[in-house]
């Protein structure tokens, strides 16, 4: 080609705010020829497997990661070459907003963006601030990390006046280092001070991979003179690190922890960190529930539809919302605010191969039981293909995890974070029970309801508790109460 350029595809942001995403699956190979809107890529985020099309015409000229690699969005990750002069340099213009070099358009360039890149629309996120942070400027780097500060537990907002002379005083304690309890037990092991430490995550927050760099950085004037205080307690520290690397393969195996475990991981930490955690437990009768399970599976208006006891139990929960509507809200911790959802968007915990997840059923206080249970089979199955979208996954209010397909009794859900309660459903099994002044077999199970604290008494998590055991020991009450 004689007028042709060669484009550099970046890794997108697909529109959930997430800064990274590794690469799955290649679909194309260096000289294979491409259009817009060919699907080039598969990758994942923290959280789903997305495919990533081509957005124009060309040939490819070079793959610039092999499968397997997590990649920083914004980074090339595809050559492609074009025909045409002038249709490139308009659409240079979204990737413009990546480097830090020019730091004054960061906040024009968004609107630029490519629309389109995977099917369910972008939002201006959070990896924005990286050209912010490079810039190194401390006032403005204190303001953008204020809120993620307060949602960490790190307590520095209050801190924020001290901001200006921060950079005369890197190890001052109005400034306190921003990471999460996992990074700063590390660095506490290490003999890491983490006043010394250049953060290189979102919001300049510290990660494990920046204690580790700055135990290396600490470690190479020890290696050219090992004669130099050989006995001083810091150095023998920077010699876990390596450890790995000698470790029996026959008896151990590690696993790199990324994408969904990575995200899982980094959630959980979050919510058993930030918010006080109660659970209570209840044992039901839930022989009429299973009962009407049965005949639910030979009702026409069933036909073709996933009927089982996970149906009724979200029903339930729904009736027992609808009764106890503050049980449905999250904390604003930078507004000092509850915020009570009058929607419900109900998470169902999905273990699939990729790891966990917690999929929602968008307004499903809205739904009729057909349409309740059309919904749960789809957010299955589409669970088990690995094909949740990110979109599936965001703005959950209250969350179900069954246990009990484990042979489980119950257990102590952590909540997932933004939300301020989660139903743990253990087995259902025959049991002794007293029906009707008799000790009879029966269907039962225990519930136990983890809710946050904060927003949430005892009162009223013992209300919902109960009203969703009572309406499975007393199915008729998703009319009566209804």
């Amino acid at each position: 080609m004689t007028n042709a350029s060669v484009r550099e595809f970046k890794m997108p942001d697909v529109g959930e705010g997430l800064t990274e995403a590794e690469i799955l699956k290649w679909y194309v190979q260096p000289g294979d020829t491409v259009t817009d809107g060919q699907v080039v890529c598969e990758v994942e985020t923290a959280k789903a497997a997305v495919e990533l099309p081509i957005p124009y015409d060309g040939v490819v000229r070079a793959l610039h990661f092999p499968e397997g690699t997590t990649v920083d969005v914004g980074t090339s990750i595809i050559a492609v070459e074009v025909a045409g002069g002038a249709a490139p340099a308009q659409e240079e213009a979204p990737a413009a907003a990546v480097p830090a070099a020019e730091p004054e358009k960061s906040a024009e360039q968004p609107a630029a963006r490519q629309p389109v890149l995977v099917g369910y629309g972008v939002a201006t996120s959070s990896t924005r601030r990286r050209p912010r942070k490079q810039a190194q400027d401390p006032v403005a780097r204190q303001a953008a990390s204020a809120v993620q500060a307060e949602l960490n537990g790190h307590g520095a907002a209050p801190a924020a006046p001290a901001a200006p002379v921060a950079p005369a005083a890197p190890a001052a304690p109005a400034q306190r280092p921003l990471a999460k309890p996992p990074v700063r037990k590390l660095a506490k092991d290490l003999g890491v001070d983490l006043a010394t430490v250049t953060p290189s995550g979102p919001d300049g927050v510290i990660t494990r991979e920046d204690v580790h760099a700055a135990v290396a950085a600490a470690q190479a004037p020890q290696q050219t003179a090992p004669a130099a205080q050989p006995a001083v307690p810091a150095a023998s520290a920077p010699d876990r690190p390596a450890a790995p690397a000698s470790y029996d393969t026959a008896r151990e195996t590690r696993i790199p922890v990324k994408g969904v475990r990575k995200a899982t991981a980094a959630a959980m930490v979050g919510s058993a960190f930030t918010a006080p955690h109660v659970t209570e437990f209840v044992t039901v009768d839930v022989t009429r529930t299973m009962k009407l399970v049965e005949e639910l599976k030979q009702d026409k208006e069933f036909a073709g539809l996933r009927v089982n006891p996970l149906l009724l139990i979200a029903k339930a929960l729904l009736v027992a919302i609808r009764r106890n509507p503050d049980i449905n809200a999250s904390w604003d911790e930078a507004a000092q605010e509850i915020v009570v959802k009058h929607y419900v968007n109900l998470g169902i915990a999905a273990a699939t191969p990729r790891g966990l997840i917690v999929p929602n059923i968008k307004d499903a206080h809205a739904k009729t039981l057909p349409e309740l249970a059309a919904s749960l089979g789809e957010l299955v199955s589409t669970a088990r293909e690995g094909r949740t979208s990110p979109s599936a996954m965001q703005g959950g209010t209250v969350t179900i995890t069954n246990v009990g397909v484990f042979g489980v009794d119950t257990g102590t859900p952590i909540l997932n974070p933004g939300e301020s309660a989660i139903l743990a459903v253990g087995a259902i099994k025959p049991q002794p029970w007293v029906h009707k002044g008799k000790v009879k077999p029966r269907q039962v199970t225990t519930l136990a309801l983890s809710f946050d604290h904060r927003l949430v008494d005892g009162e009223l998590g013992s209300k919902v508790l109960a009203d969703v055991a009572a309406v499975l020991e007393q199915p008729k009450r998703l009319i009566t109460w209804a």
